[in-house]
Parts: C-alpha cells; sequence; structure tokens
C-alpha cells in the first residue's frame, strides 16, 4: 500500500503546518499551574536533547576537511553573523511605526541564529551547485552558532528580556553548550547509532521542538503577550522579513560574483548563506528568552517558511542553467559535459 505524502501543490511546509497547530492548541488551551511547570521541565529537557543530538550529528571531521574551502566558509559565516545582523540592527529604524518594539526583538533574533544544514544542502543540489560546500557551510555555522548567538543575543537584545544574567548564563552552559559538546565527544561511539536511526531520531527532534513551542506559546497566552499583536503588525512584519529576504538573497549570489567565486560555489553560498535555522532557533531562545520567548520565535517561524517557499522557486529556475567550466582552484565543484549533480558522499 501507498503512503500518503504530502500534496506537492501544497506551499506550506508540513512542518510548519504542524508547528501552526501547536499554536493554536497553546491559544485553546494552554498549560496553567501545576500542569505549566510540568510542560516547562520537559521543554528544558528537549532543549538539551535537542543540542545532545546536534552535537552527536555534525561531523567535526567533515568540517575540518572543508577547511581548503575557507574563502567560501568565511563568506557563508559572515552573511549569517555579519551581514545579517546589521541589517536587523538598521530595522530599528522602523519600530515603533512599522514593528513594535517585542517584534523587533523577534526580528532581530532572527538575524542572530545560525544557517541550516538540510535544506541548504536540499536546494544547493536542486540548482545543481557545491553540495560538499553547502554540507561543510551549514556544519561551521551550526558549531559557531552554538556561541556566537547566545554572544550576539547579550550583547545586541540586553535591553529586551534577552540579556545575560548569571542565571541566563548558567542555563546557556548546562542546556546548550555541556549537551552539545558531550554529543560531539560521544559521537566516536554513537555515531552509527544515530546514522542508523536517522529517520527515527529527526521525528524526536521535531516532537521537542513542538513542545518548546507549546510550552513557549502557553506561557504567551497566560500573561497576555498575544494581546500586543494586531494583524496589521504582522503584516508589516512579514513586508519586513521579504525585504530582508530578498537583500540577502542578492546579496549573496551578486557579492559572491563580486569575490569571484565560480556559479557552482555560489550557489552554496547563496543557500547556505540566506537562510537561518528553525531547528536551532526556537530551543534557543526559549532558553534566552523565557517568558517572552513566543513573540521571540514568531518572526523566524515566518522567516522560515518564507525562505523554504522562496528558494524552491530560486533553485528549480538555477537547475536550468547552462554548465559553466570553472578553472581549478576556486573550490567550485567539477562538471562533466552531462552536468552531473556533484554528490555529498
Amino acid at each position: 500500500m501507498k503512503r500518503p505524502s504530502w500534496p506537492s501543490w501544497m506551499p506550506v511546509d508540513p512542518f510548519i503546518a504542524v508547528l501552526l497547530a501547536t499554536v493554536g492548541l497553546a491559544a485553546l488551551l494552554p498549560a496553567r499551574d501545576t500542569a505549566a511547570d510540568v510542560a516547562s521541565g520537559a521543554s528544558t529537557t528537549a532543549v538539551a536533547l535537542l543540542f545532545f543530538l546536534y552535537g552527536a550529528r555534525l561531523s567535526t571531521r567533515e568540517a575540518l576537511d572543508g577547511l581548503r574551502h575557507w574563502r567560501l566558509h568565511l563568506t557563508v559565516l559572515l552573511c549569517t553573523f555579519l551581514v545579517f545582523p546589521l541589517l536587523g540592527l538598521a530595522a530599528k529604524g522602523l519600530v515603533p511605526h512599522i514593528l513594535t518594539p517585542a517584534l523587533y526583538s523577534g526580528f532581530l533574533f532572527l538575524t542572530l541564529v545560525p544557517s541550516t544544514i538540510q535544506s541548504s544542502i536540499a536546494f544547493t543540489s536542486l540548482a545543481r551547485g557545491n553540495v560538499p560546500a553547502a554540507i561543510c557551510a551549514g556544519t561551521f555555522s551550526s558549531l559557531a552558532g552554538v556561541v556566537l548567538t547566545p554572544l550576539l543575543v547579550a550583547w545586541l537584545l540586553a535591553d529586551t528580556g534577552g540579556g545575560f544574567s548569571a542565571d541566563a548564563f548558567l542555563k546557556i552552559v548546562l542546556q546548550l553548550l555541556v549537551p552539545f559538546l558531550a554529543g560531539q565527544v560521544l559521537r566516536r561511539w554513537i555515531g552509527g547509532f544515530v546514522t542508523r536511526h536517522k529517520k527515527v531520531l529527526s521525528l524526536v527532534d521535531r516532537c521537542s521542538i513542538l513542545l518548546v513551542v507549546y510550552t513557549a506559546f502557553s506561557q504567551g497566552m497566560v500573561r497576555g503577550i498575544w494581546s500586543q499583536v494586531t494583524p496589521a503588525r504582522l503584516a508589516a512584519l512579514l513586508g519586513v522579513e521579504a525585504v530582508l529576504l530578498a537583500l540577502m538573497l542578492s546579496l549573496t549570489w551578486y557579492g559572491a560574483q563580486r569575490l569571484g567565486f565560480g556559479r557552482a560555489d555560489r550557489v552554496a553560498i547563496q543557500f547556505a548563506g540566506s537562510k537561518k535555522s528553525l531547528a536551532a532557533g526556537l530551543p534557543m531562545a526559549s532558553v534566552l528568552f523565557g517568558p517572552q520567548a513566543s513573540l521571540a520565535v514568531l518572526p523566524l517561524m515566518l522567516f522560515h517558511q518564507m525562505q523554504l517557499m522562496v528558494c524552491a522557486v530560486i533553485a528549480k529556475r538555477r537547475s536550468h542553467d547552462p554548465e559553466e567550466f570553472t578553472p581549478v582552484g576556486t573550490g567550485a565543484a567539477k562538471r562533466t559535459a552531462a552536468g552531473t549533480a556533484p554528490r555529498s558522499g
């Protein structure tokens, strides 16, 4: 019997649809009192589990092997942790007429989280780009984000409930850094298990993220945070995020061309350098923002769906580009006359 699948014509990522359903559940049946304490404890455990699995999955050897393309990886890191935050800071001029202070904090937070791995690889492969470079770029970004994102939040969002206190620093170390490092250390022994059970562990990842979202949005409902958001403000936020995505897609594509990268490398830079990771950002927000996490993650959830839809269209069009034979030494993947896409393995 053929297993049911998500309709190909449906423009919404199925996981985003489930996330929205979770938000609706939190709005209708928020966790209160004892249930809220239980959900909070479970959410804390889920965050630690997520970062343990991130550490166990990320191959340090693959990252080190990719250092020969250091210019490409440095370009992606600068886009992710420098250009994105600068654009986020520039958007402060939109407060309070277009964005409320709370929505702006969430918007700035989305510019601080690391890039994605899976979708960057998928779109780079579809567009016949440098897939090995996309794998390494995403890995570097995830590794750097464990440290850089909390530090950037502490520096840029100190006055909005996302700054560092001694308690917040201890939470970040215990819930994010320690599990991540434990996963990296134990990868030598559990790496095979993680690879063999990738689908099951992916389901664990997603269920953990749903729990984090339910807890955060329940806290927001109980505290009346959602009274601050109107449909007009949400529409304005979507418009600002559309501009942000358009700017980053243009900067990564044409900027990489000005830097002398070949087509295959430019594809990898565009898709790895213009994205933000929902899977990494949601648990980080729950630790960094506490009761304010629901508004902090809303811009990231919207941006994530937008980037998937737009990049899917771009990748499909890039797949029809003519072949380009790039001189050796540029870091681009070599092409055959038949136009075979590069393999990650």
